[in-house]
């Protein structure tokens, strides 16, 4: 391997360079969140991806190492929730290991199909699951879209450089 002109060395695949690289990826930051038998589940995911328009569908990695990949790996239907800029705290509950996720600081209800919905965020989902479909250590999970709710206010937040962020202009 060779140096390009002022693009520095280039260093061989390995998950601290794919780590690096996303690092410098904005992303938008979703919560996904499922029920889990006598309580709920959710994670905070920059994986979300639109997949199609027709049918809807979306999806969104979680490693099978997660604790909430327990329940993602056998439910039905999951929320999908879009933050806001107002909800970093809510980004880091759902993002930090061993955190209470649903307790009394997180302000959510029993939505459709049973799925938490959380309160207050710029945009939800309901989505049935159709596919889990292996990649390494993680699966993506592949969800068509039944309902949901885009009008919720606010500016949305992004993950960038390890932090959550709200959107500068």
């Amino acid at each position: 391997m060779t140096a390009t002109p002022g693009l520095g060395t280039p260093r061989l695949a390995s998950p601290d360079l794919l780590r690096s690289v996303f690092r410098r990826h904005a992303a938008g930051v979703a919560v996904i969140t499922a029920q889990g038998g006598s309580s709920p589940v959710g994670f905070t995911a920059t994986s979300l991806t639109s997949v199609s328009a027709e049918p809807p569908l979306l999806s969104f990695g979680i490693g099978t190492g997660a604790s909430s990949w327990p329940v993602i790996s056998e439910t039905e239907h999951v929320g999908v929730h879009i933050l806001g800029e107002h909800q970093r705290e809510l980004a880091a509950t759902f993002a930090r290991s061993g955190a209470d996720r649903f307790g009394p600081a997180t302000s959510w209800r029993e939505g459709p199909e049973g799925v938490p919905v959380l309160d207050d965020v710029l945009a939800w989902l309901v989505c049935r699951i159709v596919a889990r479909v292996p990649a390494g250590d993680h699966r993506i999970v592949l969800a068509e879209v039944v309902l949901g709710d885009p009008t919720g206010a606010g500016r949305p937040l992004l993950y960038h450089q390890g932090r959550f962020n709200g959107l500068r202009e």
